[in-house]
């Protein structure tokens, strides 16, 4: 077996050769552009504190959800990578990363190895297939790199050409790295957190009470009534807005958002705070809760992203013993066109309105979002996320939305990722797909090269910033 590791410079392009040269005229147009990455969970703390990371698993293993979740397909306890576990020893660490090497011919075909190629190659510099036998060699090599300054999060960021990038937040963030960040005058960059609410609108979650309470807090409105509760939300986002926010971010079991009557609201709102609330009005609220989230961002101008229908926490005990966001979070079919009229039918046509919808159900792609989005103003169409972030899910996506509604109405790539070193990765997966599919374009005759260059520019650069109103 081959220990040399070879990257492809046309990796994903076309094999058939014509295609391939106008895909790589393409690919070479944008492979150096500035990354916009709107949507993500990078801790705002690293470019706040600027610090060294610990060791290479605790960088690029522990957190990662998609490679550890396939490891413990193949038999791995979570623990022996280090999730959940605070006092994870550098032993313990190194034979994290022993196991994850000598595992690596489970991700052939998976986008966890394109990315985790691109890392090595591009980031460290390492020419090693990742093995039982090289993986001590591979660790040594990142862990000494990770000791200098060069490969602290600024100096990343930096290499990365990241230009812009947008952090997930709770609401009652006192958002004080991002505040940091923006008052260092040696490294002005755009470092912006992101309203995350979910928590506040889900009546049924045992710790909904005490974030109301803690809202109220934090905001200084009283929440003992539902106008209290709807305050103390606007208050907390214009906060978020006035420290750089441009977007909020949402996912709950389904994309149902609808107004109920202010009467029906304040009763149910009460029942919730007494706890008596029933499962069915509980939901009722919560559609309500995010029907007013959608009305506030007709009014601020904050751009309001759904990513509805995840079964999450599907496997009991591991969430018992390790917690949220670990790998047992699955895709379940959603419907958008029924349950967003009512929010559509209010703000859809608003100018001050614009809703980006992210889903893991391809078959609403070419059903309902992109013809959606061909209608109305305010609805983009937001990129693969999160399982289909792969790259025949972005070819396929790009097939089935862009004949309803064009390459304007969707969002560029969002990376959705809390790992900073596959971020340059992701974002030059998505440019070598998308110049593979225009290259398409191109030999069908169906697009000038001029134009395939120019919506090349566009998917990198003009979408995202439009989609997310990045100024």
């Amino acid at each position: 077996m081959a220990t040399k590791l070879s990257v492809n410079p046309d990796r994903l392009l076309p094999s058939e050769p014509g295609l391939r040269e106008i895909a790589r005229e393409l690919y070479q147009s944008v492979k150096d552009l500035p990354i916009i990455s709107p949507h993500g969970h990078v801790p705002p703390q690293w470019f706040a504190e600027n610090p060294n990371f610990k060791n290479p698993t605790h960088l690029l293993l522990t957190p990662d959800h998609y490679i550890n979740r396939l490891l413990h397909a193949y038999g791995v306890d979570l623990a022996d990578l280090g999730v959940a576990q605070p006092d994870f020893t550098d032993d313990q660490a190194r034979n994290a990363f022993r196991i994850f090497c000598s595992h690596w011919k489970i991700y052939r075909g998976t986008p966890m190895k394109f990315w985790f190629e691109s890392e090595l190659a591009d980031v460290f510099g390492i020419d090693l297939v990742p093995s039982e036998e090289t993986s001590d060699e591979i660790y040594d090599r990142i862990d000494a790199l990770l000791k200098t300054d060069e490969y602290r999060p600024r100096e990343l960021f930096d290499r990365f050409r990241i230009e812009f990038i947008a952090t997930t937040d709770d609401p009652c963030d006192d958002l004080a790295y991002h505040q940091a960040v923006a008052a260092d005058a040696d490294w002005q960059r755009a470092v912006v957190p992101t309203f995350r609410p979910d928590r506040y609108l889900e009546p049924l979650k045992p710790t909904w009470n005490a974030d109301v309470d803690r809202l109220a807090e934090v905001s200084g409105v009283d929440t003992g009534t539902y106008k209290g509760y709807i305050a103390a939300m606007e208050n907390r986002r214009a906060f978020f807005k006035e420290n750089g926010a441009i977007s909020t971010d949402h996912s709950h079991a389904d994309a149902q958002a609808e107004k109920l009557d202010p009467i029906e609201a304040e009763r149910l709102y009460a029942a919730a705070r007494a706890g008596t609330i029933s499962v069915e009005d509980a939901i009722r609220l919560r559609r309500d809760f995010v029907f007013e989230q959608a009305r506030m961002a007709s009014e601020d101008g904050l751009v309001m992203t759904i990513h509805p229908a995840v079964a999450r926490n599907h496997h009991e005990p591991t969430f018992a013993k390790f917690g949220a966001d670990v790998g047992t979070d699955y895709p379940i079919h959603v419907e958008f066109v029924n349950a967003l009229k009512p929010m559509l039918n209010a703000f859809g046509t608003n100018p001050n309105f614009q809703l980006v919808v992210f889903t893991m159900d391809e078959a609403v792609f070419s059903r309902e979002l992109g013809p959606m989005a061909s209608f109305y103003p305010s609805v983009y169409v937001g990129a693969p996320w999160w399982f289909i972030d792969t790259p025949d899910a972005v070819m396929r996506y790009r097939r089935a939305v862009t004949e309803s509604c064009g390459f304007g109405k969707t969002s560029g790539m969002i990376d959705d990722t809390r790992a900073l070193l596959s971020i340059p990765a992701r974002h030059d997966m998505a440019r070598r797909v998308d110049s593979a599919y225009l290259a398409a374009l191109v030999g069908d005759h169906r697009l000038t090269m001029d134009e395939a260059l120019d919506t090349a520019y566009d998917l990198v650069v003009t979408n995202p910033k439009k989609a997310f109103r990045v100024k």
